[in-house]
């Protein structure tokens, strides 16, 4: 729904309406809704996993135990029936942390990490997941 208010957002912009939506937020310079919201959300990772918030980590996520292929900082995905605690932030930002390379989790700052994430996601290396709510 907010989606649909960027998407006639740009429509309104003089010249604009003859092109398609992904052609109008590249011509502006912008992202989807949702890929703006996925980017925060792995932010807000990085700052609770490093202990950048004064906050216990372990409030909102617990690491995983086994031995993956991956990074090191894997956390462990807790199973739901209801949509109420299957789409919490807690739950439904871990796929896209487990996409990360560990070029990402290796940052020692909020600015360097945030920089990794933008070549990961202009690279389009690594398809990360959207979640539709």
């Amino acid at each position: 729904m907010t989606e649909g208010v960027q998407r006639r957002a740009t429509k309104l912009v003089a010249r604009m309406q003859n092109f398609n939506y992904n052609d109008r937020l590249k011509m502006l310079g912008l992202q989807q809704l949702e890929e703006r919201r996925m980017r925060s959300d792995l932010i807000e990772i990085f700052k609770i996993v490093n202990r950048k918030y004064y906050i216990n980590p372990e409030l909102f996520f617990q690491l995983d135990e086994g031995d993956r292929r991956g990074h090191d900082q894997k956390l462990f995905k807790k199973r739901f029936r209801l949509n109420v605690r299957k789409y919490a932030f807690s739950n439904r930002v871990i796929d896209n942390w487990h996409l990360l390379p560990a070029s990402c989790m290796n940052c020692s700052t909020i600015n360097t990490f945030k920089k990794h994430l933008s070549s990961e996601l202009e690279s389009e290396a690594v398809k990360f997941k959207v979640c539709h709510l």
